[in-house]
């Protein structure tokens, strides 16, 4: 390997690993929270809109594979998704479950710029989603 080419791929594991942060987090409908400085009641916040969040899944009530879709949920440290939920996109409201996983993504974000929060910056594929009986489930 080159040096030209090592220097390269430090730059872009670098750059895949920065971070964009602004503020306060807040979800398009009004999810806000205010991060304390109190590192686990913060997570616990964190957990709890998460929460919010998988309550709105439904996997039932499809009838072709095609309408099990997946959604990323929360930021790791390095960028990305920490993992993938499955639903029902007939049968789940999938504009309430994004804006709830978009606001959680930005407080997992505020979260780990504040606290200096690191992970590995592989690159999370979404599982591969099926059909049983009428309920969809990773793959």
């Amino acid at each position: 390997m080159t040096r030209g080419f090592r220097l390269f791929a430090v730059v872009m594991v670098l750059a895949a690993c920065a971070q964009q942060t602004a503020g306060a987090p807040s979800g398009p409908d009004g999810d806000k929270i205010v991060l304390t400085g109190d590192q686990k009641a913060d997570w616990a916040q964190i957990v709890a809109l998460e929460n919010e969040a998988k309550a709105l899944v439904q996997t039932d009530g499809c009838s072709s594979a095609w309408d099990c879709r997946t959604a990323p949920v929360g930021s790791r440290a390095c960028g990305g998704p920490r993992y993938y939920l499955v639903y029902c996109s007939r049968t789940t409201d999938s504009t309430a479950l994004f804006r709830k996983l978009d606001a959680v993504a930005a407080a997992e974000r505020e979260f780990n710029s504040r606290y200096q929060i690191v992970s590995t910056c592989e690159f999370r594929l979404p599982p591969k989603v099926a059909l049983s009986g009428s309920s969809c489930q990773a793959h």
